[in-house]
C-alpha cells in the first residue's frame, strides 16, 4: 500500500482536526460556520396565540462562540406574501418584517435582553424586566447583518459576552435561557420558539434553557464627549465636556461611571400641560442611566411606580433655579454565586445639589427569587433626608401561576415636620393561566398616608388601598373567514379607597384587544365608575364628593399599506360634578405618508372637550370650566443612509377654558356654588426640534440639534384654533447644539 492511497483519508482527518470556522456576520448563512449549532425549526404561532405551526417556514441556529452568542434566522417568504421595505430607525416600533432574539443570561427569569433586526437592516434593543415589561431606552453594542433572495431573507447576530453582567457557571458551562421569534410585517403574525408570549403574565421564565460553554469577555470602553450650545434668545453660548466609562473585567463584575455628563436636548420629551395633583412620569433616555439598569428595577402594579426613578437625578433643583447639575455618577453590577448585587450613586453640585445612593441585592431560588433595595437621598437645600427600604419576592409555584409581592417603607427626616415621617406600602399581584385561553388575575395594593417614595423614586399617589379581580379569555383560533386573527376579552371589577376609609370609586371595566389579519389592531375599553370622592383635587383642603361617571375608548392602528399608515383614537366620557349629565369627547387622527422606504412624514390633529373640568384655584376653591383643547403633532423621519438620520418633530397645543361655576368644598365634601372671582384662561405651548445624527462608529455619534419652544398662559380665552395658530409665534427658548461623542474600546 503506497502513501498515495492514504491521501484522501489524511485530508479528511486534517479537515476534522481544524476548529470550526468563526462566525462571519454577513447575513449569509454558511453551513460550515454553523456546524455544531442548535438548529431550531419548531416555530409556533404566538400572535395569534394559538400554538399552531408557523404559516411560513422559519429556521434558526444558536451557537455559543468565544466572541459571543451567535444566532441566525432563515425566513422563507414567497412572492405571495408582501415584504416590507421600510427602513427604520433604532428602537423602531413600526410593523415590519423582523426577527427577535431574547436572552436571559442568568437563566433566573429576572432580566432579559431583546435584540431586534428588521429585514432592511434596522435594529432595536431593549431590557425586559417583571417577566414581560420592555424598556427600549437602553442601547447595546452588538453585531448584525441581513441578506435577501427570491425565496426569503436571512439575518445573523453576534451578541458579545460583555453586553450585560452575568453570573458565573458551574463546571465550565453556564445555563442561559433563549427565546426566538419572527414577525411577518404584512399580517402581524408572530411565530416563536419556544411558544412563549409576552401577552401572558409569565414570559421570561418560559424561555428555553440552553447549556453553553462558560465564555467570558472583558471590555474597557471610554466615551468622551464635547458639546457646544448657543442660546439665540439669551444671546450667549456655552461649551461642555465630560466622559463616560464602562469597565467589565469579567462576567461577574461591571462598572459604569460618568463625569460631568451632558444631558443636552438631543432627545425631546413630549409636550405636557398638567394641571392635576399627579406628577407626569417621563422615561429616561440618558445613556448612563439606561446602561444595564435592569437589576435596579423595583416596580409595583401602580402605573410607572418604582423605587429608583432616574429622572430625579439632574431634575428640577431644590432651589427652583433650573435643573440640578450632575458632577459624577457611578454604577456597579455584579454577582457572587446565585446572588446579584448593584450599587448606584450620583452627586449634584452647588448648594442645592443632592446626593443619591441605592443598593440592590437579589437571590434566585429556582422557582422563586427574593430581593431587597435600599435608597437614600440627602437634600441639603431643604435639610431633608429620605430613606426607602423594600423587599420583593417573585414566586412561580407551577406552570400556571405567577405571584409577585412587594413590601417597602419610607423614613423621612426634615425640620419643621412632626417627628420623623415613616410609613409602609405593600402589593401582591397573582396571575393564573387556565385552559382554553381563560386567565384570572388578582391585584391588591396598600400605600400608607405618609409613604414617601418621590425623593428618589416615583409613585403617582400614596394614601391608597386598591384591589381588583380580572377574568380574561383569549380567542386565538378564529375562522379563516373572520377579519380578525385574534381577540382578547377582559372583565375587571375593582375598588379603590384612601387610607382613611373614604371610597374613591368602584369600577367595572370591560376591554377587548384585537389583531386583524391585515396586520392592523383594535383596542376598545368601557369603564363604569361609581360615585366616590376626589381627595387630591384641593391639595389637602377638603375632600370633594363626585357622582358616578363612565368612559368609552376606542383605538385603531393600521400599519403601512402602500404609501399610507393610520392611527385613530376616540373617547366619550363623563366627569366632574355634572357626572353623566354632560358628555365630553376626544378624537385624534394621525396619518403617515411614505414618500419612499426611507422617508416618512406624519401629521395629526387631536381635539378634547371637557364640559365640566374641575381645576384647583387655591384653598378649598375649585373652578368648573368648559375646557376645549386642540393639538397638532407632525414630524419627519428620514433614514438618509446606514449611518445618518434626520428627524423633525413639531408639537403645538392650545387650551381654552371658560368658567361655568366656582365652587367651595365644605367640610362634608359637598360642592357649594360661590361667586368668588375665578378667571377664564387660555394656554398655548410649542415644541419644535430638528435633529441630525451621524453614527461615526458603534455608540459614537455626531448630533446637530435645533430646538425651539415656549409656553404662555393668559387670564382670558382664545378659541383653540386661534390659540394653536398663535402658538407658532412662541419663542421662550431657541437653541442650536452640536455634540460629539466617541467610544474607544480598549
Amino acid at each position: 500500500m503506497t502513501p498515495r492511497r492514504f491521501a484522501p483519508l489524511s485530508f479528511l482527518l486534517a479537515v476534522l482536526a481544524v476548529p470550526a470556522a468563526a462566525i462571519e456576520v454577513d447575513g449569509r448563512i454558511d453551513p460550515t460556520e454553523w456546524a455544531g449549532a442548535r438548529h431550531v425549526v419548531d416555530f409556533r404561532k404566538v400572535q395569534p396565540l394559538s400554538g399552531e405551526p408557523a404559516s411560513l417556514q422559519t429556521e434558526a441556529w444558536v451557537l455559543a462562540t468565544p466572541e459571543g452568542l451567535a444566532v441566525a434566522f432563515r425566513n422563507r417568504q414567497p412572492a405571495s406574501v408582501p415584504r416590507t421595505r421600510q427602513r427604520v430607525q433604532r428602537d423602531f416600533d413600526e410593523q415590519v418584517d423582523r426577527v427577535n432574539l431574547m436572552v436571559d443570561f442568568d437563566g433566573d427569569g429576572r432580566t432579559g435582553y431583546n435584540f431586534v433586526v428588521a429585514s432592511t437592516g434596522g435594529v432595536g434593543d431593549a431590557v425586559i424586566t417583571s417577566q414581560n415589561q420592555f424598556n427600549d431606552d437602553w442601547d447595546g453594542h452588538w453585531r448584525h447583518a441581513v441578506s435577501e433572495d427570491g425565496e426569503g431573507w436571512s439575518a445573523e447576530m453576534l451578541i458579545p459576552w460583555y453586553i450585560a453582567p452575568m453570573r458565573g457557571g458551574d463546571g465550565g458551562t453556564r445555563t442561559l435561557r433563549v427565546y426566538l421569534d419572527r414577525v411577518v410585517g404584512s399580517t402581524g403574525e408572530r411565530v416563536a420558539w419556544p411558544a412563549a408570549s409576552y401577552q401572558r403574565a409569565r414570559f421570561l421564565s418560559d424561555f428555553a434553557a440552553m447549556e453553553v460553554p462558560l465564555y467570558s469577555q472583558s471590555l474597557l470602553a471610554v466615551t468622551p464627549y464635547a458639546s457646544g450650545l448657543y442660546d439665540n434668545v439669551g444671546g450667549r453660548g456655552d461649551a461642555n465636556a465630560g466622559v463616560d466609562v464602562f469597565w467589565k473585567p469579567s462576567g461577574q463584575f461591571q462598572l459604569t461611571a460618568t463625569i460631568n455628563p451632558d444631558f443636552g436636548q438631543v432627545e425631546s420629551d413630549d409636550l405636557v400641560v398638567n394641571f392635576s395633583a399627579t406628577e407626569t412620569f417621563i422615561s429616561d433616555k440618558r445613556p448612563f442611566f439606561t446602561e444595564n439598569q435592569g437589576l435596579f428595577e423595583y416596580t409595583t402594579p401602580s402605573d410607572d411606580s418604582q423605587l429608583l426613578y432616574t429622572r430625579r437625578i439632574g431634575g428640577p433643583a431644590d432651589d427652583g433655579l433650573g435643573s440640578g447639575d450632575i458632577d459624577a455618577a457611578l454604577k456597579l453590577n455584579g454577582s457572587v454565586g446565585a446572588a446579584k448585587y448593584g450599587l448606584f450613586a450620583a452627586e449634584e453640585s452647588g448648594e442645592a445639589g443632592r446626593s443619591f445612593a441605592a443598593l440592590r441585592l437579589v437571590r434566585d431560588f429556582s422557582r422563586q427569587d427574593v430581593g431587597m433595595m435600599l435608597t437614600h437621598v440627602e437634600r441639603a437645600w431643604l435639610d431633608r433626608e429620605a430613606t426607602v427600604f423594600g423587599v420583593d419576592h417573585n414566586w412561580r409555584p407551577g406552570a400556571r401561576w405567577n405571584v409577585r409581592s412587594r413590601v417597602f417603607g419610607s423614613h423621612v427626616r426634615q425640620p419643621g415636620e412632626d417627628g420623623d415621617g415613616q410609613d409602609l406600602g405593600a402589593t401582591v399581584w397573582a396571575d393564573y393561566e387556565m385552559e382554553h385561553g381563560w386567565r384570572q388575575q388578582w391585584i391588591a395594593m396598600h400605600f400608607g398616608d405618609a409613604l414617601e417614595l418621590n425623593d428618589m423614586g416615583y409613585l403617582a399617589r400614596n394614601n391608597l388601598n386598591y384591589g381588583h379581580w380580572q377574568v380574561s379569555r383569549r380567542f386565538a383560533s378564529l375562522p379563516e373567514a373572520s377579519r380578525y386573527a385574534s381577540k382578547d376579552w377582559r372583565w375587571r371589577a375593582s375598588s379603590t379607597f384612601n387610607d382613611h376609609g373614604e371610597r374613591l370609586n368602584h369600577q367595572f371595566r370591560v376591554s377587548r384587544d384585537s389583531q386583524l389579519r391585515d396586520g392592523s389592531y383594535e383596542y376598545a375599553q368601557v369603564n363604569v365608575n361609581s360615585a366616590g370622592v376626589d381627595d387630591r383635587l384641593t391639595r389637602g383642603h377638603g375632600v370633594l364628593r363626585l357622582p358616578s361617571n363612565f368612559s368609552a375608548y376606542f383605538e385603531y392602528g393600521r400599519p403601512r399599506k402602500g404609501r399610507w399608515a393610520w392611527d385613530v383614537e376616540a373617547e366619550v366620557f363623563s366627569h366632574g360634578l355634572a357626572g353623566n349629565d354632560r358628555l365630553g369627547h376626544a378624537l385624534e387622527i394621525e396619518p403617515a405618508w411614505f414618500a419612499s422606504d426611507a422617508l416618512r412624514v406624519h401629521a395629526g390633529l387631536s381635539t378634547v372637550h371637557r364640559p365640566d373640568w374641575l381645576l384647583w384655584q387655591g384653598g378649598n376653591l375649585v373652578g368648573g370650566f368648559d375646557g376645549r383643547e386642540l393639538a397638532f403633532n407632525a414630524g419627519l423621519d428620514w433614514a438618509i443612509g446606514e449611518r445618518q438620520e434626520l428627524r423633525v418633530k413639531l408639537q403645538a397645543l392650545a387650551i381654552d377654558a371658560r368658567l361655568r361655576q366656582a365652587w367651595r368644598v365644605d367640610p362634608s365634601g359637598a360642592a357649594v356654588a360661590v361667586d368668588d372671582p375665578v378667571d377664564d384662561f387660555s394656554v398655548r405651548t410649542l415644541g419644535f426640534q430638528v435633529r441630525y445624527r451621524y453614527e461615526l462608529a458603534p455608540l459614537s455619534y455626531l448630533y446637530v440639534v435645533y430646538a425651539r419652544g415656549g409656553y404662555r398662559e393668559d387670564p382670558w380665552t382664545i378659541e383653540p384654533f386661534d390659540g394653536l395658530r398663535d402658538s407658532f409665534d412662541l419663542r421662550d427658548d431657541e437653541q442650536l447644539m452640536v455634540k460629539l461623542s466617541y467610544r474607544f474600546e480598549l
